[in-house]
């Protein structure tokens, strides 16, 4: 990875975005403990099925911050894509954002580990992490419908409002077979993990964000504030 690819991940990780595991990839965030970092590759030997030149190459990926090893399969054959082997579902599925709620995030762990297994059964399950996530929103969390009307009123942001509807949507009909199939689409349901934690980012992790930098403030500085928006 050039210094300029480095610096656009790390932009990119600063604005909340979560970097995938890929293939030799530098870094990424930790399978493990989800945390940005470095990882170190290496060649283990050949996973011997028929013949040597055609068994596929065994890898496997450290991190440097928690040394949690993901293990990977490089295929002999150029147009075969190498594959996460070790933990399941992760290549799919990001890591959880770190802000996400333990009780959404049992859920969203479950989805990751049988995605690629079923990815119907992972999508009703991010549906009913994001049924979860809604009284963390502040919302109540019996109809989604609902929900997403009362943060839209609350001014909920267009990109965030359009995420939970995908998720809503496709979340939904994964338990509906005839009205869409996605027992082999596997791509269409590991987006859905990211747009559940772009809602995490954008509607809890950010206003946290703002309340550090304003307690961060003078108590002076707070004090006027405060004042000001009372009217006294």
């Amino acid at each position: 990875m050039s210094t300029d690819e480095q610096a656009a991940a790390a932009e990119r990780v600063r604005q909340g975005e979560t970097i995938p595991p890929a293939f030799k990839r530098e870094a990424f965030h930790c399978v493990y403990c989800v945390v940005y970092a470095t990882h170190s590759w290496t060649e283990l030997k050949y996973l011997i099925i028929g013949p040597r030149s055609m068994s596929p190459g065994v890898w496997f990926a450290r991190c440097r911050n928690c040394s949690g090893d993901s293990y990977w399969l490089e295929p002999p054959a150029v147009a075969l894509h190498p594959l996460m082997v070790h933990p399941i579902g992760s290549h799919v599925a990001p890591p959880a954002h770190v802000d996400m709620p333990d009780d959404v995030r049992d859920d969203y762990a479950e989805a990751a580990s049988i995605v690629e297994r079923s990815p119907r059964g992972a999508g009703a399950l991010l549906r009913l992490a994001l049924q979860k996530l809604m009284p963390h929103l502040g919302e109540k969390g019996d109809n989604i419908n609902a929900d997403i009307a009362s943060l839209v009123g609350k001014g909920l942001d267009p990109g965030v409002q359009q995420a939970l509807d995908a998720l809503r949507v496709i979340g939904n009909n994964t338990v509906h077979p005839l009205e869409l199939d996605l027992r082999d689409d596997v791509d269409t349901v590991g987006a859905l993990f990211g747009l559940v934690n772009y809602i995490v980012e954008q509607r809890i992790s950010h206003p946290k964000k703002l309340e550090q930098l304003y307690q961060g403030l003078p108590a002076g500085a707070r004090a006027a504030i405060a004042r000001r928006d009372s009217g006294s």
